[in-house]
């Protein structure tokens, strides 16, 4: 007589951090405080109670400028959230903090395609295109040749050359085609809106399963390869799976509103500091993205006023600092 035995499916599991959730909650509402700024916040003030009953369609007379603001912080929000979930993948792909789309050639790939495409004058629609394929050619030369404990110094040689080849391309146009490539290269959200935001939050939502599976994943990165191989994991595979869900991210990211430096970076780093974890924890770094985004633009339409800065010049200011403070820490 044959026997039939029913074996039940591995239950999938995940690993939660009780002041990981308490950091993610507080960072969700710091991310709220920093929107409600941003809405009120500007040439023309508008009091959180204004801002309140225009975004419920109470009618106001800050409905035009509540109606304004709204695109570039949702843009803000959305953008920052996917660098600060691509600077965790990579970070935790490579063990390596240093590890970030603007260090490793990705924003730089980018920002080469941008610019020949800003300089000979083809039509601005297939800018965000071919500056997807420039970061993604860019990743897959740096993930094809960095392999392992190389990848950053990959990234880095490339990201070295691609900007060389960049400048030699703006030096080359005209003046005005020139500066807009430069305010391009290094990030602004003004002039962008629901639109950009649509196309990054498709990409975050698309890759929402490999992003859970990430973070059980991800806990075995501090492991030696010899380690994971002996309990079973696919060390290859799996680092390849997370570096091209990071790369993509950053990729369409950047792709929609241009460079911006420091926060896929520092966002992972800081929520892992604030969270006690082994590693960034992928919602915390995700929010703290956001929040670091959304913080700059402000600071950067409203502290010089009325000249508006890209959100990148702020950011990428705050990254060298950031860098050294970095550096020093790991020494210690």
């Amino acid at each position: 007589m044959t026997r039939l035995v029913v074996r039940p499916a591995p239950a999938i599991s995940f690993t939660l951090h009780k002041r990981a959730i308490w950091t993610g909650l507080a960072l969700l509402v710091a991310l709220a405080l920093a929107a409600m700024a941003a809405l009120c916040i500007g040439s023309t003030f508008v009091q959180p109670g204004g801002v309140l009953r225009a975004l419920v369609d109470v009618p106001t007379w800050a409905d035009k400028v509540v109606e304004l603001r709204t695109p570039r912080t949702v843009l803000a929000i959305v953008v920052g959230a996917a660098l600060g979930l691509a600077g965790a993948l990579l970070q935790g792909v490579s063990r390596n903090p240093l590890a970030s789309p603007d260090v490793v050639g990705v924003s730089q790939g980018a920002g080469l395609a941008a610019s020949v495409v800003i300089v000979s004058g083809a039509p601005i629609a297939v800018l965000p295109p071919m500056a997807l394929l420039g970061g993604l050619g860019a990743a897959a030369v740096v993930l094809a040749f960095g392999r392992g404990n190389r990848f950053v110094l990959a990234g880095i040689a490339v990201a070295v050359a691609l900007k060389a080849v960049t400048e030699i391309v703006i030096v080359g146009a005209a003046p005005i085609d020139g500066q807009r490539a430069q305010i391009w290269l290094v990030g602004t959200l003004a002039g962008w809106g629901y639109k950009e935001a649509t196309v990054v939050m498709i990409v975050i939502v698309a890759l929402t399963p490999i992003l859970l599976w990430a973070g059980r994943a991800l806990d075995t990165s501090a492991l030696s390869d010899d380690v994971a191989k002996a309990i079973g994991v696919r060390v290859g595979a799996r680092r390849l799976v997370l570096a091209v869900a990071g790369v993509l991210l950053a990729a369409f990211a950047t792709a929609q509103v241009g460079a911006v430096d420091f926060v896929a970076l520092a966002a992972p780093q800081i929520a892992q500091q604030l969270a006690k974890t082994e590693r960034p924890p992928l919602f915390c770094a995700a929010v703290t993205g956001a929040v670091l985004t959304v913080v700059a633009d402000t600071a950067a339409r409203t502290v010089f006023a009325p000249t508006q800065l890209p959100v990148g010049v702020l950011t990428a200011a705050l990254g060298g600092p950031y860098l050294i403070w970095l550096l020093v820490r790991r020494k210690r």
